[in-house]
């Protein structure tokens, strides 16, 4: 039998994964089912195995692609200078990058832990490459006396963990602008990591 107009694998292939990626981090990974997210692609339960091996592998995908294009835009980001300015551009690099991607976030996060152990030792190693990209400036702040860090890898952790926190709250058309909420948390992760004001205050 023919394929169905509309349905081939590079239009149902992305529409499978949206899908799937709304209705997880609607209701969560256990709580949805393969035929759920048939039904909001508008195919048969059976169709979704010819882009996904299963809804662990879909997991997966999602979660990795979302690492994947992180890394990729993080390489790509103007972030050089000294610790401070390196510091700060990846602070706004965050934010920017992250704020349209609530979706994914939150899977990233709160669903790890549905991962097969192989699967999120995969993950896993992506989020360190990301976690190193931050730390490597912590420690160039120390070394060069701007930073005042008792601890890098748990600064690195706590730092994300408060840019990151943006996805839960944010809403466009808030009481502050992004560029506003920007700088908020800019001044935030600057006292974090002990920079001195003008004046010479921390």
């Amino acid at each position: 039998m023919a394929r169905k107009t509309g349905s081939h694998s590079d239009i149902t292939g992305p529409r499978v994964r949206d899908a799937a990626l709304r209705l997880i981090a609607q209701h969560g990974y256990a709580a949805v089912s393969m035929r759920q997210i048939a039904k909001e692609v508008g195919v048969q339960a059976g169709a979704l195995y010819n882009y996904t091996k299963d809804k662990q592998a879909l997991l997966f995908d999602l979660l990795n692609a979302h690492m994947e294009s992180l890394l990729a835009a993080l390489a790509g980001a103007d972030i050089q200078g000294d610790a401070e300015q390196q510091l700060e551009a990846f602070t706004r690099f965050h934010i920017q990058f992250h704020i349209p991607r609530t979706d994914e976030v939150f899977l990233s996060y709160m669903e790890l832990r549905n991962l097969t152990p192989d699967n999120f030792v995969m993950i896993e190693q992506m989020r360190k490459q990301y976690e190193d990209a931050l730390e490597a400036i912590l420690v160039q702040g120390v070394n060069e006396g701007v930073f005042a860090i008792e601890d890098t890898k748990v600064a690195t952790l706590a730092l994300i963990a408060l840019l990151t926190g943006m996805t839960n709250w944010y809403r466009a058309g808030g009481r502050l602008s992004i560029e506003r909420i920007e700088e908020i948390y800019l001044d935030l992760v600057r006292k974090s990591v002990g920079m001195t004001n003008d004046d010479g205050t921390r």
